[in-house]
């Protein structure tokens, strides 16, 4: 396979997955259209915001229609909570209050134009988690390292395909970083997001941390067969389609969640 070619796939293969990734986690804003009165309007519900402010949601909704949202505290008892969206120029603006970080509200949005109401969402809420500001200064290294660990760990199995390489040398750059990435950087993220640095096994069941285990797992076993410069091809494919396949799992499954019963 010539170099250009290798690398091309790397990079198409390494991209493809961290954007299905993102766009299908569960933080992703939902999006979509629905028909008002005749008029279709189309959405974009945030499903994330920050503790320091209220999550502002935003639809583009031609005068006469007119709605309202609600929403109630994830996982509790609680009534739900009606606000009646304001008009701004051509939208319809509401505000979801702010929440403790890894705190989450269900939510609906309901629009009328006469005297029909329609959930432009469907009948099922949406659910917006909060945290904490996370610096740039973490959060753009962490991310440039994980796409690194998953572009070499990607070109690593190509080069486990390719007799003609030997994959040990990106071995050794994916476990390294994936290792910086996973674990720390990761960790930072997550305690200035939510308080916590691991949510993993053994401390609980947070996915993210949990898949970037068993991937560092899997390399470390490719990396131990690869001694003493041995390509261990059958290891280093099987580490290289084990990361691929969970870093397809949507970011944010089963992340850190509050639990509203233990508050004061």
């Amino acid at each position: 396979m010539k170099k250009a070619t290798f690398w091309f796939l790397a990079v198409v293969i390494t991209l493809g997955s961290a954007v299905y990734q993102r766009m299908t986690g569960p933080t992703y804003p939902l999006r979509g259209k629905a028909v008002v009165a005749g008029t279709e309007v189309k959405f974009k519900l945030p499903r994330s915001a920050e503790t320091v402010r209220d999550a502002e949601v935003r639809l583009p909704a031609p005068a006469p229609l007119q709605g309202y949202l609600e929403y109630k505290r994830f996982k509790t008892e609680d009534a739900w909570t009606r606000v009646v969206l304001a008009r701004e120029g051509g939208g319809l603006v509401g505000l979801l209050p702010k929440q403790p970080a890894a705190g989450k509200l269900l939510y609906t949005i309901n629009l009328t134009g006469g005297y029909v109401t329609t959930p432009v969402a469907g009948e099922d809420p949406v659910v917006i988690r909060f945290k904490n500001p996370v610096p740039a200064w973490i959060i753009i290294p962490h991310v440039l390292v994980m796409f690194a660990g998953m572009l070499l760990s990607t070109a690593a199995g190509l080069a486990a395909l390719d007799k003609k390489r030997n994959p040990r040398r990106f071995v050794l750059w994916a476990v390294a970083l994936l290792f910086v990435g996973g674990f720390i950087l990761g960790p930072l993220v997550q305690k200035f997001a939510f308080g916590v640095a691991w949510a993993g096994f053994p401390a609980g069941f947070d996915l993210t941390d949990n898949k970037t285990l068993i991937a560092l797992l899997f390399w470390i076993a490719a990396l131990i067969a690869g001694r003493k410069g041995k390509p261990a091809r059958p290891f280093v494919l099987a580490a290289s389609l084990v990361t691929l396949l969970i870093f397809l799992i949507p970011h944010s499954l089963l992340g850190s969640e509050l639990d509203y019963s233990k508050m004061q």
